[in-house]
């Protein structure tokens, strides 16, 4: 299993189960070193989907009490599992990445810091979690991603973007 986009890149690869492997594995070393409970660690993203296609990047969900908290300690913490913040500003979310080496030009993991149980942490469970569950949504899903590729090899925030109505649509079936 090769994990890793180059900024700006995207691609997409067959499922395969190591990376649900390669999640636990990195989970674990979150707990261990953060000090989170393993229900505040999330394995999401379409690496998250079964039998999905998905960019070679695993997405790992992140639960705290408030982002406002997000200390030096907790950073550091997640420093010593090789995670690092990105300049990304989403609102209600902080964004850390690993890499795949010191050149910190390929990003192999992402985690998404989030306040615990709050709207953002529960659409982004719903979502894999309705997608897991409904075939005729996965099918949807990738055609959607498969369209884009089919264009296009880079530009991340367009691909994002171009798949964000479908998403939107399925977090709106939560209400």
């Amino acid at each position: 299993m090769e994990l890793g986009l180059k900024t700006n890149e995207v691609r997409i690869v067959d499922y395969t189960i190591e990376w649900a492997d390669e999640f636990e594995k990195v989970k674990q070393g979150l707990i261990d070193s953060t000090g989170l409970t393993e229900e505040r660690i999330e394995h999401i993203g379409s690496t998250a989907i079964e039998g999905m296609s998905a960019k070679p990047v695993i997405d790992i969900l992140v639960g705290i009490d408030n982002l406002n908290h997000a200390d030096k300690k907790l950073m550091k913490s997640f420093g010593k599992e090789g995670f690092l913040r990105l300049k990304v500003k989403r609102p209600g979310e902080i964004v850390m990445a690993k890499f795949k080496d010191d050149s910190y030009q390929v990003k192999t993991h992402f985690i998404h810091l989030v306040e615990y149980r709050k709207q953002l942490w529960n659409d982004l469970i719903f979502f894999r979690d309705y997608l897991n569950e409904n075939e005729e949504a996965r099918k949807q899903y990738l055609s959607i991603k498969e369209e884009f590729l089919s264009n296009k090899s880079e530009g991340i925030v367009e691909y994002t973007d171009y798949k964000e109505a479908f998403v939107n649509k399925i977090i709106e079936k939560r209400s």
